[in-house]
């Protein structure tokens, strides 16, 4: 098949290109329906004719074959030279497949999507998953990278400052200066130790990572800086930034749409900075959120850096940035008040996303505002356990229906009818295995924050008694030996070992 297909590159009137392989992979949505062999096969011909590859009714064009070897997708693989000996004309090929996709998206009711707003997220070629997958890497050296310029540009306050952090947090940082001299004009990033087969450094600029780490994106965050913020107490961290981020979600958007553009974008940077300086049960999700806003931050058009809200954001940014350390000490119950005041904001820039038709950003500021409650739900379980202490269990394990009804009469029968009521049940049994009275831990958690607005009151619980055992987790950890190397026993003793083993299983929600 190999030499059918390249018999033609061999017929090319003057030399031969060293790359003349054309390779298109076609997938629809997970949630899509499952198309037919022949609903495939006019897909990959309508691609390649859009393409240039080979036009409807050229009999000249260049060969190709499809192979279908999953449900979801098919891989399309061309010669770049057409049958009478010249090369085609792939001029804006990428574009016209899009526009055909999106017919065929509305043909077929499968998922919509939006073409060339320039917002979507750069992913890593095969080769650098593969490089990944090869060196038993979680994550390719391009989405690393990002991640570190993200963290970078949304934190510093200046141009040196930005590329004292780059080079503080690890990476090789190389700068492109204009001809004859002055100030940079672009950047590049590498990771040391990551080579090519020559054995050299692979560099990354910044506009190749994502669409807004170019260095002009870049310096906009430091136009229109707000004044310098005094130093915050740790005490007063939380409640000062929570203030600050509402004030800002009242303002976002108000003032037309470049403004507001440049008012999801500071959410975004702050949304990237949170997770540094948060509690250590809700870094994670953190994470995620902040993944999962990011193509929210990158609103299509021009963005005006001068509105309120921005100014707002930045200066939160800026709190977090400089008082990471101080913050991370912080009670998980002031914690809280930031968390929903993330919330609000999140929930803002989706309905702006929305009012504008900006329907990928609204989306992607749903699935974040999604994570956000999530980790609201955690951290009010561990706010319960910093300050509720359970009574130790007594008799035998008690069964999972009862204590929901005496610990929760008004939600019980809800709560059973439940799909996720399993997964809390399965949470209670390894309390009462700990020894914990799970009653009373159930109605702590369920006292700290209303529960008739939750779409699913038994997720809610979950995630809210996954944060109490994180906590409990925390305080049950042996204390530093004193110096004369004894211990003082933690009380009540640590157990939280054989609970991991239940929380981490095939059931645990995530």
């Amino acid at each position: 098949m190999a030499l059918l297909l390249d018999a033609p590159v061999r017929a090319l009137r003057g030399s031969v290109p060293s790359e003349y392989v054309y390779h298109v992979a076609v997938r629809v949505a997970p949630d899509d329906p499952v198309l037919s062999d022949e609903q495939w096969a006019e897909v990959a011909r309508g691609m390649m004719a859009a393409a240039g590859i080979a036009p409807h009714g050229d009999l000249w064009g260049c060969r190709w074959v499809a192979v279908r070897h999953a449900r979801d997708h098919i891989h399309i693989v061309a010669t770049k030279a057409r049958q009478d000996g010249i090369q085609p004309n792939l001029w804006q090929d990428i574009v016209r497949m899009q526009q055909l996709a999106r017919r065929f998206e509305a043909r077929w009711g499968l998922r919509r999507l939006t073409s060339g707003d320039r917002t979507a997220k750069r992913w890593p070629t095969t080769g650098e998953t593969r490089k990944a997958v090869r060196r038993r890497l979680t994550e390719s050296v391009r989405e690393q990278l990002e991640r570190t310029v993200r963290v970078a540009a949304a934190g510093a306050a200046d141009e040196e400052d930005f590329f004292a952090r780059l080079r503080s947090s690890g990476v090789r940082v190389a700068r492109r200066a204009a001809p004859g001299g002055g100030s940079p004009t672009g950047y590049a990033v590498a990771l040391p130790g990551d080579r090519d087969r020559g054995h050299r450094a692979v560099w990354f600029g910044g506009s190749s990572l994502a669409y807004d780490l170019s260095l002009p994106r870049v310096r906009e965050r430091w136009q229109h800086l707000p004044a310098p913020t005094p130093e915050v107490s740790p005490s007063a961290l939380w409640p000062m930034l929570e203030r600050s981020v509402l004030a800002a979600s009242e303002h976002l958007g108000g003032a037309g749409a470049p403004r507001g553009a440049g008012d999801v974008a500071a959410l975004g940077d702050l949304l990237v900075l949170a997770p540094g300086a948060a509690p250590p049960v809700a870094r994670a999700r953190l994470r995620e959120c902040a993944t999962a806003f990011e193509r929210a931050a990158r609103a299509p058009g021009k963005r005006d850096l001068d509105g309120q809200a921005r100014a707002l954001f930045r200066s939160s940014a800026r709190i977090l940035s400089s008082a990471a350390t101080a913050s991370g000490r912080n009670d998980t119950a002031a914690f809280l008040g930031f968390l929903l005041a993330l919330v609000t904001a999140v929930a803002a820039a989706q309905r702006w996303h929305q009012e504008q038709g900006f329907e990928l950003q609204a989306e992607a500021a749903g699935r974040a505002g999604r994570v956000l409650r999530e980790a609201v739900e955690v951290g009010t379980g561990a706010a319960a356990g910093d300050v509720a202490r359970p009574r130790a269990r007594r008799g035998t394990e008690s069964d999972g229906a009862i204590l929901l009804t005496r610990a929760l009469p008004a939600h019980a029968s809800t709560v059973l009818m439940d799909p996720a009521w399993p997964d809390l049940c399965q949470r209670l049994a390894a309390l009462e295995r700990l020894g914990i009275d799970a009653g009373s831990v159930l109605a702590a958690v369920a006292a700290r924050r209303e529960l008739h607005s939750a779409g699913s009151i038994a997720q809610v619980l979950v995630w809210r008694l996954d944060g109490w055992l994180a906590a409990h987790d925390r305080a049950s950890d042996p204390p530093p030996a004193a110096p004369g190397g004894a211990r003082t026993p933690p009380s009540p003793p640590a157990a939280a070992a054989h609970l991991r083993s239940d929380r981490d299983g095939p059931n645990r929600v995530r």
